[in-house]
């Protein structure tokens, strides 16, 4: 078919401007009914120029996406998708669903897609089922599939990847084993991965924390609840929010609207579990998130952290408190999936001199960084633990002449106060809860993966009433991982430390513990 010189024109731009093209050639049903062209919101806007940015810095795009329900990312890949397909040769799209229902769904979108395309950019079917559409003088395909089967997806060459609700698939592991290797590692490939959370723990968790490290090639993207156009709700003229929701709007900067509709959205899910409707249920922020660490903790109902404390303490900044000792907590790595991890606290203040975590089993390599951050930040005391290597690392330091700053601590031994803790550990750990709990507020670093850490263990109390903290291989088995920074800020509590100019000496208590001085 010759096209004129306009039409070529047309052509080009339908090409290579998506948003242009999905506004003018693709349409889709919305809430209301019927079919609309497809215009991108302010959620999809925002993931085309995050995925445009890392096409043109990376040559692919790697995305994982975290959501709150129904902010049209699945809409909005599936549009980007079927645009790529029929205007390439010898490609193929392919989209993993949780559920057969969902899959349908999905492919219903792209067969609308097909169907409502006009004719200058549409292409000939060469084939057409339940779960393909394959565009014959292309040669290019797009296909559906759902979760179950391990294999699935596995023996295809794929360009185009989108797994949708990843958190929701059976056998994640293995699909990540499978399907996602048939994606190359090459330039114009694509693969999103996207989900609501569905708690601390599985692939889609583990690959979010290693994206937020910057450790996996994957671009981190989270849309809060709030990004969502349509997720507002007018209050009456009387409304007056309860102190919990009062707290969370003021937190997240809601307008009246906003926090209105999360009212009665949490207090449709809170009645639903017999919960409270005065404060925001953990239902509530799992589907509907409005920040990444909320969206992973909030599963967790039996956190011995509770996460309004570590969300209250990331928005809060402590004046200074020069006068107070620095103490620093040293978590070591049991294995190279986990992390050493420093960080520093003085007086309701942490993280602001040292919050660093890097991966080491060198023993001289991680005693060489401790040495220079005591040498820099000269803190008053240190507190290592004595697992993952931690003992060796006293001893090399030791030898060097740190021992006066430097007390081992084993996790594992008795509590100071034995009436409430089982161990060392649940009682760092209750002590750092009752920091974070305390009218005068705690400052902690804006740091999602630390966030995650101080919530994920649960409790539970023995038969003699003591607090016991959930062992920490469960807590490995549940997450992909340690709790490595919480268990390095918990240290800075392991035991006391005063302000006290003119003495280099350790004091003994009562209780048998030293109260370290400087």
């Amino acid at each position: 078919m010759s096209l004129s010189d306009r039409e070529r024109a047309i052509y080009r731009r339908l090409k290579d401007d998506f948003a242009h093209y999905a506004s003018r050639s693709l349409w889709i049903r919305p809430k209301s009914g019927g079919i609309a062209p497809f215009r991108l919101n302010a959620v999809q806007s925002r993931l085309h120029e995050r995925a445009e940015t890392q096409l043109a810095e990376t040559g692919r795009v790697r995305a994982i996406v975290l959501k709150a329900r129904q902010p049209g990312v699945s809409t909005y890949v599936e549009g980007r998708f079927y645009w790529k397909v029929t205007h390439r040769f010898g490609v193929r799209a392919f989209i993993l669903t949780h559920r057969d229902q969902a899959t349908r769904n999905l492919f219903s979108i792209a067969k609308r897609f097909h169907e409502n395309c006009p004719d200058l950019v549409r292409c000939a079917i060469r084939a057409s089922n339940a779960h393909e559409l394959e565009f014959g003088l292309l040669d290019s395909g797009y296909r559906v599939g759902t979760a179950r089967a391990a294999g699935v997806g596995r023996s295809d060459t794929i360009q185009f990847f989108h797994g949708s609700e990843v958190a929701q698939w059976s056998a994640a592991e293995e699909h990540a084993a499978g399907v996602l290797q048939a994606v190359p590692d090459a330039d114009g490939t694509e693969v999103w991965l996207e989900s609501t959370a569905r708690g601390a723990g599985g692939l889609f968790f583990n690959m979010w924390q290693a994206a937020e490290r910057r450790e996996n090639g994957y671009g981190a993207v989270f849309i809060p609840w709030f990004h969502h156009e349509d997720y507002r709700t007018a209050p009456p003229d009387d409304w007056l929010p309860p102190p919990s929701f009062a707290e969370y709007g003021a937190l997240h900067g809601l307008a009246p609207d906003r926090l209105f509709w999360a009212f009665r959205k949490n207090a449709e899910l809170a009645g639903a579990d017999g919960l409270s409707t005065e404060e925001p249920c953990w239902r509530f922020r799992q589907e509907y998130p409005a920040d990444a660490g909320e969206a992973f903790r909030a599963g967790r109902e039996d956190a011995f952290i509770r996460p309004e404390l570590v969300l209250r303490a990331r928005h809060f900044t402590a004046p200074s408190q020069a006068h107070a000792p620095l103490v620093l907590g040293c978590d070591f790595a049991r294995g190279m999936r986990d992390w050493n991890w420093f960080i520093d606290r003085r007086g309701r203040a942490c993280g602001r001199a040292v919050n660093e975590r890097f991966h080491s089993g060198d023993i001289e390599d991680i005693a060489g960084k401790l040495a220079r951050i005591i040498d820099r930040v000269k803190p008053a005391m240190c507190f290592l633990d004595t697992g993952g290597g931690g003992a060796a690392v006293y001893d090399v330091l030791k030898a060097r002449g740190y021992g006066g700053r430097m007390c081992l601590v084993n996790f594992g031994a008795g509590a100071r106060d034995q009436r409430r803790y089982a161990n060392r550990r649940a009682e760092m750990w209750g002590e750092m809860r009752d920091w974070l709990a305390d009218a005068g507020g705690a400052d902690l670093p804006d740091d999602n993966v630390l966030d995650a850490e101080l919530t994920a263990p649960g409790y539970r109390t023995n038969a003699n009433q003591q607090i016991v903290l959930e062992d920490k291989e469960s807590i490995r088995e549940r997450i992909g991982g340690s709790t490595d920074g919480a268990d390095a800020l918990a240290l800075t509590f392991a035991e006391p430390v005063r302000s006290k100019p003119d003495a280099a000496r350790a004091a003994r208590t009562d209780s048998g513990y030293t109260v370290h001085t400087w």
